[in-house]
């Protein structure tokens, strides 16, 4: 799939795969742009890419694990939703989960996108729903083991 990207600052760098079967590909902030994220600070961490998704499809913006585990460094709202019909600059809100501050660089691997077909319906009120074996039973009705 072939994904229309706009460069909105030269010094954006367009997302890359690590490897040949990456589900993600990740997303930088842009070259010579440290930006420092306070001890449980979050901020808005610049990609300088403006990105066309197709119809039917839906950018998702997860963690990459490293500076995840290693610096505490993540998605703000754990997944970002980047809708096809949007065309303004991606931007990841950047949240440090840390007591201490962090420096992301210039040109360093943020987070990942992985985009991926989704399926909108109707939402129909109903007085009563079919029966099911769990039923109602909510967080940790089906055991822990």
């Amino acid at each position: 799939m072939q994904f229309k990207v706009k460069k909105l600052d030269e010094r954006a760098i367009i997302p890359t795969y690590a490897t040949e079967h990456s589900a993600g590909a990740d997303l930088y902030n842009m070259k010579n742009s440290p930006v420092t994220v306070g001890a449980h600070e979050t901020v808005m961490i610049k990609t300088g890419l403006a990105v066309e998704i197709p119809e039917g499809y839906v950018g998702l913006v997860f963690a990459r694990s490293g500076i995840a585990s290693k610096r505490g460094l993540a998605p703000a709202n754990k997944v970002g939703v980047i809708d096809s019909d949007y065309r303004g600059e991606w931007m990841v809100a950047l949240h440090n989960h840390s007591d201490v501050p962090a420096t992301v660089d210039g040109g360093e691997r943020i987070a990942q996108v992985v985009v991926v077909p989704y399926i909108t319906g109707t939402f129909s009120e109903v007085e009563e729903l079919s029966e099911t074996e769990r039923g109602a039973g909510g967080f940790g009705s089906t055991g822990s083991k």
